[in-house]
């Protein structure tokens, strides 16, 4: 088994195939149909015991450095923040780095604006240390 990160992005990965927009421009029935795919993938995944964790993130945060004892200076840029790049993630814990990428290609199937699949790109990463493995 190896665990992987499905990282689900705002921005920053390759063009879209499809031009969906930001969520914050469907329709409320879109939203709740996007989300409520996924909710079944995530289930679907449990059943199977590859499934370890998802989470949505906040738009909220920032970046803090340490800069000497007592001061933790906050800066908001100039450079892309995850705040910008990423909406949430997937940990799964699959047989192979061919399962993986089957999954990733699953979700980029989660349905947007008219129902239609997204065909959303999503970085799929193995954890440090777990050695991706491609099948025959």
């Amino acid at each position: 088994m190896m665990k992987v990160l499905l990282l689900k992005h705002y921005r920053g990965g390759p063009a879209p195939v499809v031009d969906s927009g930001s969520m914050d421009q469907w329709t409320p029935e879109e939203v709740d149909a996007h989300m409520q795919y996924m909710y079944e993938f995530a289930a679907r995944l449990e059943e199977t015991g590859e499934f370890v964790d998802t989470q949505a993130l906040s738009p909220e945060g920032t970046f803090v450095r340490y800069d000497g004892e007592g001061r933790p200076p906050v800066t908001d840029g100039p450079f892309a923040e995850t705040k910008d790049l990423i909406a949430g993630w997937y940990i799964l814990d699959v047989e192979s780095w061919d399962r993986a990428v089957e999954l990733a290609g699953e979700l980029s199937a989660a349905p947007g604006p008219g129902g239609k699949p997204i065909h959303e790109w999503l970085e799929v990463r193995p954890f440090y240390g777990e050695l991706p493995t491609a099948t025959e």
